[in-house]
């Protein structure tokens, strides 16, 4: 069997409206209540990013979501439309700019806790063997 990341935990101090935004974005489903104290976020049919509300302190994540041109120009849509602004690189200033360097698409974004969220068309973590 090939090892997949199942899911993975994010905390968050609004945990609820993180999820919602995410899932919205993203245009995929999400939960109020799932197993224990997390609301889920189904990002696809194998992974799931579980929200838990804390008032503790926390490090800033960073995911990256791979997606399709279709997939992304539609979420870069529902971006715009909720006027969250992005940019180009991941350190960078908010230009709201699509990074073409790797022969696909790609932007930065940050969630309201923080948290730095990351979408591309084409991977270069994992180039084309």
């Amino acid at each position: 069997m090939q090892i997949q990341l199942d899911h993975t935990i994010v905390p968050s101090h609004h945990k609820l409206a993180s999820v919602k935004l995410l899932a919205e974005l993203l245009g995929v489903p999400w939960a109020e209540t799932g197993l224990g104290p997390f609301s889920p976020v189904f990002v696809n049919d194998g992974l799931t990013l579980d929200f838990i509300e804390t008032e503790e302190p926390f490090p800033v994540y960073h995911f990256c979501f791979r997606v399709s041109q279709a997939d992304f120009d539609a979420i870069l849509g529902r971006l715009n439309a909720a006027g969250i602004k992005y940019r180009s690189s991941v350190r960078g200033p908010v230009d709201m700019q699509i990074n073409t360097d790797y022969g696909g698409s790609m932007i930065y974004w940050d969630e309201p806790d923080g948290h730095q969220w990351e979408m591309l068309t084409v991977s270069y973590a994992r180039q084309p063997t």
